[in-house]
């Protein structure tokens, strides 16, 4: 199991940590901690960006539906998706209200409530397998449609991102986006060099 613990005093993000690009805030969650009330936490180490309109790969590129609702509100809230028919995904939503920008949490590297996470990903077999990737980053968490609009600035519903001081590399890994046939090569994923928390093939640089 990780020995990794948060350390203190643990700050939430506020919101306006959220009303920017979503290329800008994507970097700088790495390293925070997504937080549940229920005693599991993990440290963020893998994101991806989309931009609404400006983007072919964003849900929201077309406009607002009963599914994207949430991605077009006002940023720091929580975009929660079923994606291919199988998992949940979850997007910290940014920019301003209307904008339909928001940031995939790809991967987390568990440091809190493992107990849980190995209850909720029975078929994981190391510490690596359990929140590598969207999909089992929520299952992880316990994250499914319910948390579609949870608040992440004040944890209203229970899911808070949040900073312990532990701040985002000098030099993430970046590179383009995983599992989408549009603007494939915007370099939109970033995530922690070395880590083995990160899903997927890893970026080719640094920067």
């Amino acid at each position: 199991m990780s020995t990794a613990t948060p350390h203190l005093p643990i700050v939430a993000l506020p919101r306006v940590f959220y009303r920017r690009h979503p290329t800008v805030v994507a970097p700088e969650l790495l390293n925070k901690l997504l937080v549940r009330d229920d005693g599991r936490a993990g440290r963020i180490v893998e994101v991806e960006a989309y931009a609404g309109s400006e983007d072919p790969a964003a849900h929201t590129f077309r406009g607002r539906t009963a599914r994207n609702a949430t991605m077009f509100g006002d940023g720091g809230h929580l975009y929660v998706y079923f994606s291919y028919g199988m998992h949940w995904a979850a997007n910290a939503v940014c920019g301003e209200d209307g904008q339909g920008f928001g940031v995939l949490l790809r991967g987390l590297e568990p440091v809190a409530g493992l107990e849980l996470m190995w209850a909720a990903r029975i078929k994981a077999r190391r510490d690596r397998d359990l929140a590598s990737g969207p999909g089992r980053l929520a299952q992880a968490m316990g994250i499914d449609r319910s948390f579609d609009g949870a608040d992440l600035a004040t944890g209203a519903q229970g899911l808070r991102i949040v900073s312990d001081g532990t701040p985002p590399p000098e030099r993430p890994v970046v590179g383009p986006r995983i599992g989408i046939s549009k603007a494939v090569d915007l370099p939109w994923r970033w995530h922690v060099a070395d880590s083995p928390h990160v899903s997927g093939r890893r970026s080719a640089r640094s920067g």
